[in-house]
């Protein structure tokens, strides 16, 4: 079995500046961290970095660390960090990242935006401009912004643009699951009338506070597939957010009073979750796997030119201020 991890983060708070990190979460999640979890039923493994929240002045600097981390984690195309509301400013930003030989899309992270943001006259002027590079758009929203998501699919029907973790639904927790909401399934359905938009079997477990099962996450990905079809869905880790939750039995670094923690394995279980109902409905398992995400993100045979170690140096070095 073959994987492209379309969902991929990496950050490390000593290199970059991240306001939003605290709990577990505020660690150093990069090569050593991203080797333990690797996926052991996955006889090859490569993945998409999708920016991780750095602060605005730091976008470059953190495409230019995972280049330097690329070829020893597998990382194989980078979703940049962007904010596409900024006129000039946007348009050189995106002129910088051109300079760098992974980047294939961009992310402006919508989730905590107002709504409305996405189809304003200089988000979309932004988001032209990504597509004439013919890089790519994540579009992270929560449940209630997918109408806007729609709307700028509709403006710009050339962008191809990805739903990540399936627009955030409201799924409980294995304890208490809730069904597809209505709102959720008949918004999802709107979104996928455009043929360039695809969707992210991704971020469910961090949606359910890293308590979850395959049974209460199963109708959601059934929904995604009766809506998008398989042909343009594609399987991604949110790891490390998606790692985090309840403490996992035996974990001896468990906090007593039962804080969320660390969870070694959700990376590959949420792979076995995907693969098991994707192999009981009959559905390529390949495609959601590899093929949708090489081709969506233009990644061909996963091919990129090699990082030296002494430029890996040197950036880390310039990094650090050294």
């Amino acid at each position: 079995m073959r994987v492209i991890d379309s969902h991929l983060h990496l950050w490390d708070p000593e290199l970059l500046d991240y306001s939003w990190l605290e709990g577990p979460y505020d660690a150093r999640f990069a090569e050593a961290e991203l080797e333990r979890a690797r996926l052991g039923a996955a006889a090859e493994e490569k993945a998409v970095f999708v920016q991780a929240g750095t602060a605005e002045d730091r976008f470059l600097d953190e495409v230019r660390w995972v280049e330097s981390l690329a070829e020893r984690v597998g990382v194989i195309g980078i979703v940049a960090g962007v904010r596409l509301d900024r006129g000039v400013d946007t348009t050189t930003h995106l002129d910088e990242l051109a300079a760098q030989s992974l980047v294939v899309g961009v992310r402006h992270n919508l989730q905590d935006e107002a709504d409305g943001l996405a189809v304003s006259t200089a988000f979309v002027t932004g988001a032209r401009e990504v597509a004439a590079r013919g890089w790519t758009f994540d579009a992270c929203v929560r449940a209630a912004q997918l109408p806007d998501v729609a709307r700028l699919a509709g403006a710009i029907p050339e962008l191809r643009m990805v739903l990540d973790h399936l627009g955030k639904p409201e799924v409980g927790t294995a304890d208490a699951p809730r069904t597809p909401s209505v709102e959720w399934v008949r918004d999802l359905d709107e979104l996928s009338r455009h043929p360039e938009v695809f969707c992210k079997l991704s971020g469910l477990p961090a949606e359910a506070a890293g308590n979850w099962n395959r049974e209460q996450l199963e109708p959601f990905l059934d929904v995604a597939a009766d809506t998008f079809g398989v042909e343009r869905l594609m399987w991604g880790s949110d790891w490390p957010v998606s790692a985090i939750g309840p403490a996992e039995s035996g974990d001896p670094h468990a906090s007593d009073d039962g804080a969320a923690a660390y969870q070694a394995t959700a990376r590959s279980r949420w792979l076995e979750v995907v693969v098991a109902w994707a192999d009981a409905r009959g559905h390529d398992v390949d495609a959601i796997l590899w093929a949708n995400a090489e081709r969506f993100y233009g990644l061909g045979d996963g091919g990129r030119p090699e990082a030296t170690e002494s430029r890996r140096r040197g950036i880390l070095g310039w990094l650090r201020g050294e």
